[in-house]
């Protein structure tokens, strides 16, 4: 029966726009948790720590394993599916949080938020590859990985807005009740490309273990998946902490608090994103190398940035010191996702993404927000209040560490390309 004429779009700028959009919700189910910390604190009596865990291990550790089988689910069915009902559980699980009496009940529901985001980008990775060509498609995930600042800063002006105005549980149940409102529309417009006839030479490419096998053999893979998971230690740790920060070293209530994040992560966040991409198709055309050297470049000048914006007593130059590097902290995304997509054959691209994100939220997501809320535990009896400031100081030695394993991973990648027929 032919299949190839259903209702929906493939043109490659809608299905991109409405992948953004779930991208979008996503970013702010996921950190809307960070600029409504201060308020859940003081409502269940939780230390940083206990924090750390909510906003760090309690998601990363089943939205990371989950979503591999998820992924390869994907690759083997319909990828917009699958997208879709994980938009439809992270949502409803979002709204749970707002309903917690303590700390394991909000434990509980941010592991149903990870298992439903799950499901969510591995897929639109690959959706992204089978509509844009190789030479637009570092691009391309860069336009999608805009929801990553622009959920962000949503997440954190919405959920300050609603927080100021009604309380911290309001906030989780607007926004996992609009996640909810949008499913419907993704399924209606966004739907997959046909595939090819199903041969015997395909079956072996879309199992996971064989997609395994072979991105194992890959060096660049473990520098780049192990190069990404250093960064986004850092990068999720001070995107989480970031406004404790502000308001424990700065002196910013909860509203000014969202305005200064949303504002860097707008303006900041969505240069970084697009020219990462940008910079990343036009050089590594001639040399698929700058795929690691971009966001190598990117990580080694942020670091000098970051510490003089932490450092500062300064609120306007603190704003002025964040905006660059955290344009640089989002470079790696839209080279490092497409270099990963082309390790692999076109089939396996979910596959090999959820591979990739495996390692990269399982210890970036999942040990950067706990790491920099424990060891800001510790250096409370000698810091006091600025115990905080000094954990996220010595923490940037993360990005050092990122930009030496992307550098190793650029001559990788012209040894191990997969060229597209």
């Amino acid at each position: 029966m032919n299949t190839t004429k259903r209702a929906g779009s493939t043109n490659p700028n809608l299905v991109l726009a409405m992948l953004l959009l779930v991208y979008v919700f996503n970013f702010v189910d996921r950190q809307i948790l960070a600029i409504l910390a201060a308020p859940i604190q003081a409502d269940l009596g939780l230390n940083d720590a206990q924090m750390g865990m909510l906003g760090g291990l309690a998601f990363a550790i089943l939205y990371s394993t989950l979503g591999v089988p998820l992924a390869s689910l994907a690759d083997r069915t319909s990828r917009s599916w699958v997208i879709t009902g994980s938009l439809v559980v992270w949502s409803l699980f979002t709204a749970v949080c707002g309903l917690a009496q303590g700390f394991w009940h909000i434990f509980l529901a941010r592991l149903g938020v990870g298992v439903g985001e799950a499901g969510g980008v591995a897929p639109s990775y690959a959706v992204i590859g089978d509509h844009f060509p190789s030479h637009r498609r570092a691009f391309a995930l860069s336009v999608y990985s805009l929801g990553i600042p622009l959920g962000s800063a949503l997440g954190v002006l919405a959920g300050g807005y609603v927080a100021a105005r009604v309380d911290w549980r309001a906030a989780f149940l607007v926004v996992g009740l609009a996640g909810l409102l949008i499913a419907p529309l993704f399924r209606m417009v966004v739907r997959d490309k046909p595939k090819p006839a199903a041969g015997e030479d395909m079956v072996p490419s879309v199992r996971l273990g064989a997609v395994a096998a072979v991105l194992a053999r890959k060096k660049a893979f473990w520098l780049l998946s192990f190069g990404a998971a250093s960064s986004s230690m850092l990068g999720y740790g001070l995107a989480f902490w970031l406004p404790s920060l502000l308001q424990r070293s700065f002196g910013l209530d909860l509203v000014h608090t969202s305005w200064f994040i949303g504002a860097v992560l707008l303006l900041g966040g969505t240069v970084g994103v697009l020219s990462g991409g940008a910079l990343a198709d036009k050089l590594g055309t001639g040399d698929r190398a700058f795929y690691g050297w971009v966001p190598a470049t990117a990580f080694i000048v942020a670091v000098p940035l970051f510490a003089g914006g932490i450092w500062t007593s300064s609120v306007l130059f603190a704003f002025l010191l964040f905006l660059v590097p955290q344009a640089l902290a989002y470079v790696w995304l839209g080279p490092v996702t497409s270099a990963v997509q082309h390790l692999v054959d076109p089939p396996a691209r979910a596959t090999a993404s959820a591979l990739f994100l495996l390692i990269n939220n399982l210890i970036g997501l999942g040990g950067g927000i706990y790491a920099l809320g424990a060891f800001s535990t510790a250096l409370t009896p000698l810091y006091g209040t600025e115990a905080l400031r000094y954990s996220m100081l010595w923490s940037l030695g993360l990005y050092l560490i990122a930009a030496v394993l992307m550098a190793l991973a650029g001559p990788a990648l012209r040894r191990e390309w997969v060229a597209e027929g």
